[in-house]
């Protein structure tokens, strides 16, 4: 169940893992935050240590069905039940797996705060 944000802001929870050269992945608790009034259409993951990451929400709609890339951010398809967000900085790039119906069920909710692009 998503928590509201303010009265009419989103925030979800996600299991992310960090997928790197090590044999096993690195669970990381990720919120996902959406705020119609923060800069519309913008969906912001935050990481622990207030990292935070913010983009277009089409961006991740998009990568949920093909490899789409924006800047410093990429997001694809990683079989059937999985989505990878790319995030590439100066000092390297971080690769987290989400389940996709975690960030289907946010994106499902950011619009029922805040109409789609196309629609405004």
């Amino acid at each position: 169940m998503p928590r509201a944000a303010d009265d009419h802001g989103v925030e979800d929870h996600a299991k992310g893992r960090i997928i790197s050269d090590a044999p096993l992945s690195r669970p990381v608790p990720v919120a996902l935050r959406f705020d119609p009034d923060f800069k519309p259409a913008t969906v912001r993951f935050v990481f622990p240590g207030d990292i935070e990451w913010s983009f277009p929400r089409a961006l991740l709609e998009t990568g949920l069905r093909a490899p789409a890339r924006r800047g410093d951010i990429g997001v694809w398809p990683c079989g059937r039940v999985q989505t990878i967000v790319e995030f590439h900085t100066d000092d390297g790039v971080a690769v987290v797996q989400f389940d996709t119906t975690a960030l289907l069920r946010f994106l499902k909710h950011t619009y029922a705060v805040g109409a789609p692009m196309s629609a405004r």
